[in-house]
């Protein structure tokens, strides 16, 4: 067994898990940047369309207009009727969707390479032309409202993340939810999701990524047809937005409701993000995640729920990709017996033991091996590939840095992993919140 994990050791380190994928990138001369991804393996392409423009870019008092523009764009352009566009990528075989969250909204087709052009055709005609009125602003507010009556109001889990959020960023928009307030959702109108369509929806605020069985030159030339002759916007703002002040108290709640079938406890702590050709601190943050709380071998399980038995859960994760300062997480979910205070306590001491003892250099050195693994298996998932990319690009990183990347996360020492820890565990930039029903009282 040793051998057999030596030699997957051998041959993951051996395979590049980035630098041979075929990427190209050119701009159009109205500032759209397309990105073309070769994949011959398979007849199939992926057409994403990225917006630089997410809920973070919202103005104030109309939380939810990026996600409600976001239904609003599967309405009728000057061309297509109601519901054409994805009957038509249908119709052709495809399958088609889009997602909005804080620094970004994108839209995207998975069809035969084939029927890139037609997706071309009818993503280009609603960047500019959607047709809408008060009666389809009516019925896809309504729509919104109830995605977020079942997502978010029907689950106490939810709503003690929302209150979380909102308590660990004290001034930027990341502390609003992407699905929007709900007292303001029901005040958004066509004014409001014509004017963030107006000012973000253009060329020169857009990324085109398209993936699959395709050539550069084939899409450079149906770009420049279907995208090219849309001007830009020369009035397109800064992406500024208000940043947060220096935490100077850690934050704690209690959130409470008779329908929380299972406790928990979470901390959230202000974190770097991961910045243009200065990815270095964000890959130890990356590793550091993986090592307390990545998997069955990470340092949490070990100690909560395979030694002591405190939990029957435990994690941490680092969400790296973000426009602006993100957060380093941590959650328990104790044993049957154990109290919510407990578990804090139990987990505040792994931290504390950890940042003693220091790190396992074969716990390092596997847990490299299995990220990396990770990557190169994700290759094997053209639309995970495009979605990588896109993302990358809308939160100010660049090809290069993608390509970096797993490079930046192999170089990644002990030391480095240690003085992020140092960095981020500062309880001054942290929000730690319970997760319980109420206490019954005879």
């Amino acid at each position: 067994m040793h051998r057999l994990i030596a030699v997957l050791a051998f041959i993951i380190a051996a395979l590049p898990a980035g630098a041979d994928e075929q990427v190209s990138s050119f701009n159009l001369d109205n500032g759209m940047q397309v990105v073309v991804i070769e994949d011959h393996r398979a007849p199939v392409v992926v057409h994403m369309l990225w917006y630089r423009a997410g809920s973070a870019d919202e103005p104030p008092g109309a939380s939810g207009v990026a996600h409600f523009l976001e239904h609003l764009l599967f309405k009728g352009t000057e061309k297509l009727a109601p519901g054409e566009f994805s009957a038509t990528v249908a119709r052709n075989g495809g399958t088609d969707n889009a997602f909005t969250s804080y620094d970004y909204t994108a839209y995207f087709q998975r069809v035969a390479a084939d029927r890139l052009e037609l997706m071309m055709r009818m993503e280009s005609d609603r960047m500019k032309n959607i047709q809408l009125g008060e009666e389809e602003i009516l019925t896809e507010r309504d729509v919104i409202i109830e995605e977020r009556n079942q997502r978010v109001e029907n689950n106490p889990a939810a709503l003690f993340r929302e209150q979380a959020s909102a308590a660990q960023f004290l001034n930027h928009r990341y502390g609003v939810p992407i699905i929007g307030w709900r007292h303001e959702m029901p005040e958004l109108t066509l004014e409001d999701a014509l004017s963030f369509y107006g000012t973000y929806y253009s060329p020169n605020n857009a990324i085109l990524v398209v993936a699959g069985d395709v050539q550069p030159d084939e899409v450079r030339a149906l770009a420049e047809t279907y995208y090219g002759v849309i001007p830009a916007n020369p009035d397109l703002p800064q992406r500024e937005r208000a940043q947060e002040p220096r935490q100077m108290a850690e934050r704690r709640l209690v959130f409470e409701d008779p329908r929380v079938a299972q406790p928990y406890v979470s901390r959230s702590y202000l974190a770097p993000e991961r910045d243009s050709g200065a990815q270095e601190q964000a890959a130890a943050l990356t590793m550091l995640s993986e090592i307390l709380g990545g998997g069955t071998t990470s340092v949490m399980v070990e100690k909560l729920q395979f030694e002591s038995q405190i939990a029957i859960q435990s994690g941490a994760w680092y969400g790296g990709r973000s426009l602006d300062d993100t957060t380093f997480n941590l959650f328990v979910v104790p044993s049957a017996g154990v109290s919510l205070e407990q578990a804090e306590q139990a987990m505040d001491q792994v931290i504390a033991d950890f940042m003693q003892d220091g790190i396992d250099a074969e716990q390092l050195e596997r847990i490299k091996m299995q990220v990396r693994a990770a990557q190169i298996y994700a290759r094997d998932d053209v639309s995970s590939i495009a979605n990588r990319y896109g993302r990358a690009l809308t939160q100010g990183l660049t090809i290069a840095d993608v390509q970096a990347w797993p490079d930046v996360l192999e170089a990644v020492t002990a030391e480095d992993i240690m003085e992020a820890a140092t960095l981020v565990f500062n309880r001054n930039n942290a929000v730690t919140g319970w997760l319980r029903a109420p206490e019954v009282t005879q």
